[in-house]
Formats: structure tokens, sequence, C-alpha cells
């Protein structure tokens, strides 16, 4: 890590301290695509680089996908959420704004994010079967939590959830669409058209089923997407329609409407969706009703933390790129990643909240798989209150985060400070992309982090 300090101190032994911090982005982007391999589940690839991982939940109804959490159950609308944050990160070049796919290649990542991302993909294509206007929309239950141990290891039924004409969802259906579209962009412009054609038409009927039994922001999103791969009127005109007219509260797998505002300003340049993404900030930057930790992370809710304030750093970076107050914007996404990575003063300062990023980053994230030793070793409960750090080390895993005062407790059993999720990476993840975007292209910030580490 680099960093220029410059101290202003005077006789009262008060400092004004301004740091131009660059953490390690390009390898703390490589972690977290290999966080998504870990949460892999189904017949693994032969070039699968987790070693503690293996087949798993081969008997499922829809093989494959991503493992949402800690625990083995396979949600719909987290990983649509997810796997649209993660692609929206590396479009390029579409309706005139350049994204971050040049950060993936300044990481040397690129063709590891095209292989991480073609898994959850691929699953979202066995999950709908457009002949029937049916969708799994979900894999696994409650009772999932009644086994703490490897995913290889599951006995226990899966049950499946489906959508379809009578068992309506079309919040999920239009998410996972918006999912589909946006891959087909990006595998179309990797120069893989069939591929890109496939997700592309079941983005489109699966769309149509949604559309069918409305939700607001997820069709917002959706039509964007779809505008965007196919450059069809009818998409944007729906994606106005359904278009909510007041700023969000957040930008999570449960409230897509600032990607939808944020979408709607590219695409047509009008004041009205570039205001409401301007109050969105204006809530979320200093001084606005979001809270501060002393150390300075945006603090929006003690249950993932970390990642709202990533997922909102990614998409004020990518407002930047449209012309929204660029600097003011990509300064602030730069300080929350810092924060994230080691700008705080935690356990003496210099805490990652990445598992395996620096000296100092969580032994004991909430994660069944992470906590088991190798095999043959049998793992369960025990593993669960041990005091002793995760066998497996969790490579990339953002965890969920401090409270409000800076305080966090590194416990296995303290699932809201130590939950992962795919969803809570997703926003940090498009933000380091970003951020090495900038620095490709000798734009990154210079910042003023309340605690900076001086490592």
């Amino acid at each position: 890590m680099e960093g220029v300090w410059i101290v202003s101190c005077i006789l009262t032994l008060s400092c004004i301290v301004t740091v131009d911090s660059v953490k390690q982005y390009g390898l703390a982007l490589e972690k977290s695509i290999l966080f998504y391999n870990a949460q892999r589940s189904g017949k693994l690839p032969a070039n699968n680089p987790i070693s503690w991982r293996g087949d798993s939940a081969l008997n499922d109804c829809v093989v494959g996908g991503w493992y949402d959490a800690g625990d083995h159950i396979k949600f719909g609308l987290p990983a649509s959420f997810a796997t649209t944050a993660l692609l929206w990160s590396l479009v390029r070049q579409v309706l005139k704004f350049r994204i971050f796919k040049d950060g993936y290649q300044r990481a040397g990542q690129l063709d590891q994010m095209y292989d991480m991302i073609k898994w959850p993909l691929d699953y979202f294509l066995s999950a709908w079967r457009s002949s029937r206007n049916e969708l799994t929309v979900q894999v696994a239950d409650g009772t999932d939590h009644n086994f703490w141990g490897r995913a290889e290891d599951m006995v226990m039924a899966r049950p499946c959830q489906v959508i379809n004409t009578s068992i309506r969802g079309s919040d999920v259906a239009a998410g996972t669409a918006a999912a589909l579209a946006a891959g087909s962009i990006v595998f179309k412009e990797k120069g893989d058209t069939v591929y890109a054609n496939q997700l592309l038409s079941a983005a489109q009927s699966l769309y149509t089923y949604a559309k069918t039994y409305s939700d607001k922001d997820e069709l917002c999103e959706a039509g964007m997407w779809l505008y965007k791969a196919t450059n069809t009127a009818q998409y944007l005109t729906d994606a106005r329609t359904f278009a909510e007219r007041y700023a969000a509260w957040a930008y999570s797998w449960e409230d897509k409407q600032l990607a939808c505002h944020q979408l709607l300003y590219e695409a047509t340049r009008e004041n009205q969706y570039r205001n409401l993404v301007v109050t969105y900030f204006n809530s979320w930057l200093p001084g606005g009703s979001v809270r501060y930790t002393p150390c300075g992370l945006a603090w929006r809710h003690l249950w993932g933390a970390n990642g709202y304030a990533g997922s909102s750093a990614f998409v004020a970076l990518v407002a930047a790129e449209s012309g929204i107050d660029s600097t003011r914007y990509r300064k602030w996404a730069a300080e929350q990643v810092n924060y994230i990575l080691g700008d705080n003063h935690h356990s003496g300062g210099c805490y990652s909240y990445m598992v395996g990023y620096g000296s100092k980053y969580p032994q004991q994230p909430h994660h069944a798989g992470a906590s088991c030793p190798d095999r043959p070793a049998s793992c369960g409960w025990a593993q669960y209150s041990s005091p002793s750090p995760n066998p497996q080390v969790l490579h990339g895993a953002l965890v969920g985060g401090p409270d409000i005062d800076d305080d966090y407790v590194d416990l296995r059993s303290d699932y809201v400070q130590n939950e992962v999720s795919i969803s809570y990476n997703s926003g940090l993840h498009g933000a380091l992309a970003g951020l090495l975007h900038l620095q490709a292209s000798s734009m990154l910030p210079a910042t003023s982090n309340l605690c900076p580490c001086n490592q």
C-alpha cells in the first residue's frame, strides 16, 4: 500500500490529516472472484480453484448456481441481484458510457471473471422453463439451518420452490431477466454470440412472463437491460412506466430503484432521473440522513453494513462515469472501499473486513464449509462452536461489518456481523473494478479517510 501524508498540527496537539491511500484493489478483486467460486453448487469444473470444495447437491431440482451465504440455500432474488450487479461492472461502451471492463484487465482477472459469472447464468437458463412459464426460484428451505457442515456431505431433503402462472412472483422473474439480459451484452462483447443469443432469448421470454404480474422496480431494471441489449424502444417505454418517482433507500437485492434511475438517466439524459440519483447520494454522502461510524463508514443498517456501503460506492462510481458530481462521488466511493479494506481502527487499525486481504481480517466468518477441517475429518456443530479460526480461508468474502460505533466482534456464531453472502460482495466487487478503471485512466482520487492505515 502506498500513502502520502500531509499533517498540519497545532499547539493543542490536534491534527488534520489528509491521506492519499491506495489499497491493492486488484488483489481484492481477485479474492472476491475466489469467494464466488467457493459458493458454487453442483458439479465443479476441472479448473476449480478452491481446494476444499467439491461436487455438491447433484440431486437438486436445478443443479448448479451459488449458495447464498454461509448456509446451503439457493435463493433467486439475491442471486439475480448479485449477478446483475457483477455484470454491470463488466459491461463496456454501452450507450456511450464506459464502465469498468478495463479494471478487470488491469487486475489480470478478465478471464477469471468471465468464468465466474457464467456459473449463475447457466443456472438461470436451467431454472427457466419457458414452455411451461415456470421458474425455479429457491432450492432448499429453513430446515437447511439444522445442518452445519460441508455442502458435499448434505443428505437432507432440498425442496424446490417455483413460480408459474398459478404461483406468481414477478419480482424474482424480472430480476432474473435483468441478469440474463446483462449477461447477453457481456458475452456478445466477448464474442460468444451463440451463448449471448441464448441468454437474450431467455431474458425476453422471462420478461414477458414477469410483465404479466407487474412489480415496478424489478421490471424497470429488467426493461433497461433489455433495452441496452436490443435497442428496442418498447423496453425503454416500459422502464419509464415502471420507474418509481422517489429516491431509493439503498441498492440491494430488496431495492433496485437506484439502478433503474441511473440506467434511465444514461439512456435519456433527463433531469427527472438524474435528480433521483442525486437525491439518493445526497442522503448517503456526509451531511445526509445516512449515519456514519467514527471512522467514516456510511452505515445504513446493522445487518450487512459493509454490503450496503459497498453497493452504494459502486453505483456512485457508475454515476460519476455519466457525469454526475464525478469528483465528489469518486472520492467518497474510494473512501468507503478503503474503510472496508483497512482504513479503520478495529483491532489496532488496518483491519480488513474482506477475508484473506491484508494481515488482519476475520478469522471466523459465519460459513459452514469454511469452518470444516480437511477431509476425512468429520464436521458438525462442534465446529460451529469452536473458538479456533476457520480451518479454510474463505478468500474474498465480505463480512457484515461493524456497528454504528465501529465495534465488531469476530465470532462465527454472530451471524449478523459475520454473515457473508453473494449479495454483500457484489457491490464492493464492482467498486473495486471501478477504482481499478480509475487507476488505469490516471483518475484515481486522493482520499481523506478518518482512520487511515499507515502500513
